[in-house]
């Protein structure tokens, strides 16, 4: 028996604890912390400390607590933005929003509150400053959640800006302030308003019903997919500029291959029509995301070695 046949067959009070697990793991998105944690790892450890031995990367405690709480207010944000879009996910999710309805709104909100308070807590045996910066990212999630991804052009750039925050936190960490770090950011910047105006029109039904009104709601797919290939091709700009840089090392294949997939990604893009072909390419440009998380470790290829040693 499926999670989903159990969601059906059981209450929320009688659903056993392991269900109610994967269900919280699927509100969460469990998956998407797991990959957030491994990009702050590569990231502390390839670009903003790469003169630091492997060593003493990964047992920084305040590094460590600085990761920590940032799963914990992710983990959160992602809950409460469950929370506002429950109707439109029946709408556009309508199998993950049964599996996680499994567990009840209350639960979910006395989790929202725990993993909060946690995560400031835990900023705080850092710094002031964490604590401040978290409190602030929480505020800014919730803000969002509740109020400005429903405008068009606010809600777009808030949401990339709050995806790209946490690394903020490992940046002003290890105040490393060298061009290459902030021509990374531009090209996930872009690369994230992308995947958000993909989104909008893969839910353009439910947020209409909503009345969200996103770019796709507005001023429709035509004007959307403009939008979406000016991006693209802006984004093309810092993958130029890292291409020119020598401390990006092998991670350079992974930029050749970027503009690869992005040329193809926008040539179906204004073939696409359906939710199901807007899913695909959302799909792909997560790939996009995972492989550049992965690809930081070509950066120095000796780290991976001489580190270790």
């Amino acid at each position: 028996m499926d999670l989903l046949e159990i969601s059906k067959n059981n209450s929320k009070k009688n659903a056993p604890l392991y269900i109610k697990l994967l269900s919280l793991f699927s509100v969460v998105r469990g998956y998407n912390i797991f990959l957030i944690v491994i990009a702050q790892y590569l990231a502390s450890i390839f670009i903003f400390s790469p003169d630091k031995s492997l060593r003493h990367v990964l047992l920084d405690i305040h590094l460590y607590l600085i990761v920590l709480s940032t799963l914990c207010v992710i983990a959160a944000g992602y809950i409460i933005n469950n929370f506002y879009d429950t109707e439109t996910d029946r709408i556009n999710r309508p199998v993950k929003s049964k599996i996680d309805a499994i567990v009840s709104q209350r639960v979910k909100l006395r989790i929202y509150f725990a993993l909060n308070f946690i995560g400031v807590l835990i900023a705080l045996f850092v710094s002031f400053r964490a604590s401040l910066f978290f409190a602030v990212y929480i505020f800014g999630i919730w803000f969002y959640s509740h109020k400005l991804k429903k405008y068009p052009l606010i809600g777009l750039f808030t949401a990339a800006i709050l995806e790209i925050l946490p690394f903020f936190a490992i940046f002003v960490y290890y105040k490393n302030f060298s061009e290459i770090i902030f021509t990374h950011a531009a090209f996930l910047f872009f690369i994230l308003l992308v995947r958000q105006l993909i989104k909008d029109l893969e839910r353009i039904q439910g947020d209409f019903v909503q009345d969200y009104q996103t770019i796709a709601v507005k001023y429709g797919e035509y004007f959307t997919k403009i939008l979406i290939t000016l991006l693209v091709f802006l984004t093309l700009n810092p993958i130029y500029f890292l291409l020119k840089y020598p401390e990006i090392g092998g991670m350079k294949y992974y930029f050749y291959g970027s503009i690869l997939v992005l040329t193809v990604f926008v040539f179906l893009l204004w073939f696409s029509k359906s939710k199901k072909q807007f899913v695909i390419l959302h799909l792909l440009l997560k790939f996009l995301i995972l492989a550049g998380v992965f690809s930081l470790a070509l950066i120095d290829y000796s780290v991976i070695i001489n580190r270790i040693l």
